[in-house]
């Protein structure tokens, strides 16, 4: 039996999840934008403390966290917390992308039908104006197409459109449906990338025993982080 603490902050959502054999028994969220730092460890803590789970944090067999790409900081913040935890409990590490987390409860809910017609999955995380984070994966969950930083026309994927139906969905892609007008661009409804939908691959990952190296692991960020400017100076 393997219980794993998964972790889910590659958005404005911070959320966390008790997993045991790829099943949740407890999951916490917290949908205000960029309150990761202030609450992802108050979330762990209430999640032991308030959801009548049977064991100790210090029990857990693993910690999981998704590793991007997707917000510098809530990526920062996540795999530092996740890093801490393991260095302190002597626990291993395993790293989930974040456009697996998004793609895994679409694709699981579509997959019958996508087998039949050969559709993808485009998962889409915001990058910033017309950018998104984008990955496809087909109805088994293999990745088709890499993951990439891809600026949105109308033209984006029409290689791939004129061949076959491919969903699109995630926060990037709610500002891509005036662009995307293919026949085959499908926008179906999602919850986002949470840490309750990062169960099943994390169970996967510890069986196969794929663990990071705690002391030197870092999110795939994609992109550098770039800092701006306040348009306002306080002084």
């Amino acid at each position: 039996m393997a219980y794993i603490l998964c972790i889910e902050t590659s958005t404005t959502v911070c959320s966390v999840a008790l997993t045991r054999d790829g099943k949740v028994v407890a999951a916490r969220q917290e949908n205000e934008g960029n309150s990761h730092a202030n609450r992802l460890t108050v979330l762990i803590q209430q999640l032991f403390e308030d959801s009548g789970v049977e064991i100790e944090i210090s029990e857990v067999d693993a910690v999981a966290v998704s590793s991007g790409p997707g917000s510098y900081t809530g990526l920062r913040i996540g795999v530092s917390t996740a890093k801490g935890m393991c260095f302190a409990m002597d626990k291993p590490l395993i790293s989930i992308p974040s456009l697996s987390v998004l793609a895994w409860p679409v694709v699981k809910e579509l997959a019958v039908e996508s087998l039949e017609d050969k559709s993808w999955f485009c998962p889409m995380i915001d990058a910033r104006r017309m950018e998104v984070y984008a990955a496809m994966f087909d109805a088994n969950m293999n990745q088709q197409r890499k993951t990439s930083a891809d600026i949105i026309d109308e033209s984006s994927y029409r290689d791939i459109l004129d061949q076959r139906k491919v969903f699109f969905f995630g926060n990037g892609a709610d500002k891509c449906k005036e662009a995307l007008k293919h026949p085959n661009a499908v926008f179906p409804e999602d919850e986002g990338p949470l840490a309750r939908n990062m169960a099943s691959l994390a169970f996967d990952a510890w069986n196969q025993k794929a663990f990071e190296d705690v002391a030197y692991f870092e999110p795939f960020y994609l992109k550098d982080f770039i800092a701006t400017t306040p348009k306002k100076k306080v002084l």
